[in-house]
Parts: C-alpha cells; sequence; structure tokens
C-alpha cells in the first residue's frame, strides 16, 4: 500500500534527489550508515562537495545526521515521509547499474576497514572482558531468559540502551522492524556497527548519545532494553525515567542487570558504580516511573561465578484504542 505524501514533501524531495551524487549518496545510506570521510573515499569527490549535498539532503528531510564525538554519521531519516521516499526512489534503482555496482564495491572495503578497527580494539581489551565474564551467569542463560520473558508477542521498534556491542540488536534484529542502539563510548559503537553490519541489519542503527537525556521524542519505541548499565551509572532511577519516557503505551522495558555482590575490585578497576541491585531497588524506580512490573527473576552464576544477574520487565499501564490514548 502506497502511503500518499504532501505534495510540498514530494517536490522538496524529488528537487533534492534529482542530482548524480545525491541520488548515490541516498542509494549508499541505504546500506549502511556513512561518515563524510567514508562518502569521500567511495565517491571519489572532495570532502566541501560532499558535505554540500549532505546539508540539501539533510534540509530535504530525506537524511539525519548524528554527531558522534569529532565525527557525524549520516542514515536515512527516520520521519515515515522522508524514509518513504528514500525507499521508493531506491526501489526504482537497478542494483546491477556500473556505477552503483562500484559504489557498493567501495562500500564493502570501507566497511572491512571499520570492521578490522573493531576487532582490533576488540582484541586489545577481551582479556578484562573475559575476566568479568566469568564471574557472572553464563551469557547463553541470560539471553535465553530475555528472549523467554519477552515471548512471542511482536516488536515494532526496540530501542537498546547503553548498547555496547550491539550484541542486543542483533539478538533481536530478525524479529523486529526497526532498531537503534545508544552508547555514549564511540569505541562501543564501532564495535556495535560492525557486528549490524556482519549480520546485515539494514533496518538497527546506533548513536551516541546521554542516556539522561536522549534526543528521541517521546512514545517512539515499544521495546527498551537496558542491558547491564545501570551499575555504571550514578542516578539510576532517572535513566529509568527518561527510557519509561520514549515508551509507546503499552510498551515494555527491560533491565537486566547483576544482583548484589560484593566484589569490590569492579568498582576500583572498571568504574562499577554500584555492585549489583536488590530485586526491591529497581521495582522501585521501575514503579515510580509510572510503570507496571510484570516479572523480576534472577539468573543464578554456574561454576565459579559469583554473581547472579537479575531481570526485570515492566510495561506502560496506558493502552491505546480507536486512534487514541487512554490509561487501563
Amino acid at each position: 500500500m502506497i502511503n500518499r505524501l504532501p505534495f510540498d514533501l514530494v517536490h522538496t524531495a524529488l528537487r533534492a534527489a534529482a542530482e548524480a551524487t545525491r541520488l548515490r549518496i541516498l542509494a549508499l545510506l541505504t546500506q549502511a550508515e556513512l561518515t563524510v570521510s567514508d562518502l569521500t573515499e567511495i565517491l571519489r569527490q572532495s570532502q566541501p562537495r560532499i558535505s554540500r549535498h549532505l546539508k540539501l539532503l539533510s534540509e530535504a528531510g530525506l537524511i539525519e545526521r548524528h554527531r558522534e564525538g569529532s565525527w557525524a554519521f549520516f542514515r536515512v531519516a527516520d520521519q515515515e515521509g522522508g524514509a518513504e521516499m528514500v525507499r521508493l526512489l531506491s526501489d526504482y534503482l537497478d542494483p546491477e547499474d556500473p556505477v552503483l555496482s562500484r559504489d557498493r564495491e567501495r562500500l564493502v572495503a570501507v566497511r572491512q576497514a571499520r570492521a578490522k578497527a573493531a576487532q582490533d580494539y576488540f582484541s586489545a581489551h577481551a582479556a578484562q572482558w573475559d575476566r568479568i565474564r566469568k564471574l557472572h551467569a553464563a551469557d547463553e542463560a541470560v539471553e535465553g531468559a530475555i528472549v523467554e520473558a519477552l515471548g512471542d508477542k511482536p516488536v515494532r521498534s526496540l530501542l537498546d540502551l547503553g548498547t555496547g556491542t550491539g550484541r542486543m540488536l542483533e539478538l533481536f534484529g530478525p524479529r523486529i522492524e526497526r532498531g537503534l542502539g545508544v552508547d555514549l563510548s564511540p569505541d562501543m559503537l564501532s564495535l556495535a556497527r560492525a557486528r549490524l553490519d556482519r549480520a546485515g541489519l539494514k533496518h538497527c542503527s546506533v548513536r551516541q548519545g546521554d542516556i539522561y537525556n536522549l534526543s528521541l521524542p517521546r512514545e517512539s519505541f515499544d521495546l527498551v532494553l537496558v542491558h547491564q548499565v545501570l551499575h555504571f551509572l550514578e542516578d539510576g532511577a532517572r535513566a529509568i525515567r527518561e527510557a519509561a519516557r520514549v515508551l509507546t503505551p503499552s510498551g515494555r522495558l527491560m533491565v537486566i542487570d547483576f544482583a548484589p555482590h560484593d566484589l569490590e575490585f569492579l568498582r576500583e578497576e572498571h568504574a562499577h558504580h554500584r555492585l549489583g541491585f536488590s530485586p526491591e531497588t529497581v521495582s522501585q524506580w521501575l514503579e515510580a516511573a509510572g510503570l507496571d512490573v510484570t516479572l523480576q527473576k534472577n539468573i543464578a552464576p554456574e561454576g565459579d561465578g559469583k554473581i547472579a544477574v537479575s531481570l526485570w520487565l515492566a510495561r506502560d499501564p496506558r493502552i491505546q484504542m480507536a486512534g487514541r490514548k487512554e490509561v487501563a
């Protein structure tokens, strides 16, 4: 079914896209998030020229720009009208066209370089991550508990706060329509992008952001995950309130974190602000944010592990009926 769009939007979008380089840029951004440097390398054009094209596409609402430290990443717009126009235009393009084929070959090279940089960073830090991983419940058991708790209810839009390496987006990517990961660390975002590229999850993306102040509209995601993040934060309750703000009516918020423990070296050496959380603490934060807690469980460690992992699932009590929001 074709969504009918306003004349002004279509006119502006077509004017912006009606140039060879800009159309090539749109085709590339349907494949991956890219920086100006990436596009300069792929398109073999100067940075000022590429920047001007990106500015025009952004002003037309076809693409979005996200700042990440000293870098800026560009991607196809999330807004319904702009995204629809880009999709329609890309559907008309012949993927075997020589120009587009050459662009995609260069895109593969850019992605490979990105993946190598991410792998180098991972290798340099793998030892410390493995040390921590061995202390708590196995990742497989935790992920299994997450999947089981969420059940088979359809998920249209997933927000993963503190996405880290992007594992949660990879895990749920095949069953969601749109996924976004937010993290403060550029190094972690590089790892996440490499993981999503490898998995071919074009409908998932990541961006740098502040978990306390998300640059996202209210009621924009029906599932929010906060996976192994709260123990790094000074104000977990505030992070929960901000996560609840972006939940749609009947949306769900899941928190996964450590149960209480006494391993002080994690605070001293790995910046853990809190040594785990009691079931009551996070449940109270969720309820204070206006959510109903529907599940709380612990996953025990195996072997020599010393830390249990806790899981909380909460739901926004509002329901959506006949196009308007009501309180359940």
